[in-house]
């Protein structure tokens, strides 16, 4: 029996702003630990193999705008093997499930495995557990089965997806599914006790999800194997034609087909109690919960020191963070934003997004210091007519050969060996030298060095917006 991991990366992560940015959510960052959440996913799936499954390299569905994030932090891992599926438009984890499920109907030689789907974005504290869960699952799955992994609730989430089950079987049967109740329905929820938490995660074969889909979204497996007929591929992504999957309706796995499966018994919809220190990290209250704390409940994050607080978070990303007499706050401090929120109400700031976007501001699609194919920069001051960047460019990587029509730029190199090109001319600066790049000349900047190249940019001129960049030629397809 083959078993296909498969990694749902395309969330936003809005409500772990301004941490989590739109271009780069909260399953790229290091939340907990060294690994990013991302990574930590993909090496809980690997970790299967230990218990003699037969595994397939993992399968990653994520947002086309990620693809580089995806592929650094695959690279990091030294994963040998795995294909990555690009949305070039979010539309909800049905579409996503439905496109791996289409690429191991036609690219795995028709071997229909057990996928096991989890999103990018969870924390689980005992992997151990959570390897014997899936396990169990996947032996359950191979029959035919929907199998969900549930969360024995301890507290009266309202966020999250309810699961009914009066069995007192270990694999349960499936009564009920219930989305996201109201405060007083989850306080019965959780008296009643035969309710579960849906984690999100599913094991099933891939040909029953695509007949299940079809039997009760045939709109969206219509519309998402047709984007996928007219797939390309292209520096080791699989692209589904854009155009196409732009019209496949969103939706999500509950609402398109497990919460119709629960009133068929025959579709055997089953569920299996998870026990491995589970969380969605869905917003700061979780991320709080999920801390260590001191003796008065408090967690911190980076250069912090907090007196006479309690049941408080503080994550401190780039300065000192100091805080003094609160009870049941979260404080998220970055380069650009700070935010200040009640606990209870960690949820809100979603609404908090919602408004930045209304007013069209950066801070919620980009942090301070911007993530490239290549390496990074760092918008340290600006001004008028004037911006200055830290720019990181990793060892072998080279930026497109690009001009600018309204600003001028100068290079001062701090470490390492920058390879400059300027119209005709291509020369080395090392470090303490620097160079001048006029206005509208062709220019590129490489690192042929085995140590990142730091460099001070200080640019110049009328306009100094992003978008005044034409591109003759790109190592990553950005052209």
């Amino acid at each position: 029996m083959k078993i296909l991991p498969v990694i749902m990366s395309g969330g936003a992560g809005t409500r772990l702003w301004p941490l989590s940015r739109t271009l780069y959510p909260k399953q790229f960052l290091a939340i907990s630990g060294r690994e990013t959440l991302f990574q930590q996913a993909i090496g809980r799936l690997i970790g299967i193999a230990a218990s003699g499954s037969d595994l397939l390299p993992p399968c990653i569905v994520a947002n086309d705008e990620h693809r580089f994030l995806c592929l650094d932090q695959i690279r990091e891992m030294k994963l040998s093997k795995s294909s990555i599926i690009l949305e070039p438009i979010g539309r909800n984890t049905a579409p996503a499930l439905t496109l791996a499920a289409l690429y191991a109907r036609d690219e795995l030689a028709q071997v229909d495995p057990v996928l096991v789907v989890a999103p990018a974005d969870q924390m689980i504290l005992d992997v151990q557990m959570f390897t014997q869960s899936i396990s169990k699952a996947v032996e359950v799955a191979a029959d035919g089965s929907i199998v969900i992994l549930g969360i024995k609730p301890d507290r009266p989430e309202t966020g999250y997806g309810y699961i009914h089950s009066t069995d007192a079987a270990e694999v349960k049967r499936v009564d009920t599914f219930v989305e996201k109740p109201g405060l007083q329905t989850a306080q019965k929820y959780l008296s009643e006790g035969s309710y579960f938490w849906n984690s999100g995660i599913f094991v099933l074969r891939a040909s029953v999800w695509l007949k299940a889909l079809e039997t009760f979204r045939e709109d969206i497996f219509l519309a998402t194997e047709k984007a996928w007929a007219e797939r390309t591929q292209d520096n080791g992504f699989i692209r589904p034609q854009a155009d196409a999957f732009s019209l496949v309706p969103s939706e999500s796995i509950d609402y398109a087909v497990i919460e119709h499966c629960a009133k068929h018994p025959e579709l055997q919809l089953k569920m299996l109690a998870m026990d491995a220190g589970w969380s969605d990290l869905g917003a700061w209250d979780a991320v709080w919960r999920s801390s260590e704390k001191d003796d008065s409940l408090n967690a911190t994050h980076g250069d912090v020191i907090v007196e006479s607080s309690a049941n408080t978070l503080v994550y401190a990303s780039h300065r000192l963070v100091t805080a003094v007499g609160l009870d049941n706050i979260v404080i998220v401090e970055t380069p650009d934003a700070v935010l200040v929120a009640n606990k209870e109400r960690s949820q809100g700031v979603k609404a908090i997004v919602d408004a930045l976007n209304v007013c069209s501001r950066s801070e919620t699609k980009l942090h301070r210091r911007v993530h490239r194919p290549w390496g990074w920069y760092d918008s340290i001051d600006s001004g008028s007519r004037f911006q200055v960047k830290r720019i990181l460019v990793k060892p072998k990587a080279t930026l497109s050969l690009q001009k600018h029509y309204h600003r001028a730029e100068h290079w001062i190199v701090v470490s390492g060996t920058a390879e400059v090109t300027c119209e005709d001319r291509v020369f080395q600066l090392n470090e303490n030298q620097s160079t001048y790049i006029p206005v509208g000349h062709v220019h590129r900047l490489s690192n042929p060095g085995t140590i990142p190249l730091e460099i001070i940019e200080v640019q110049s001129g009328s306009y100094l917006g992003e978008d005044d960049i034409v591109r003759f030629d790109d190592t990553y397809g950005r052209v």
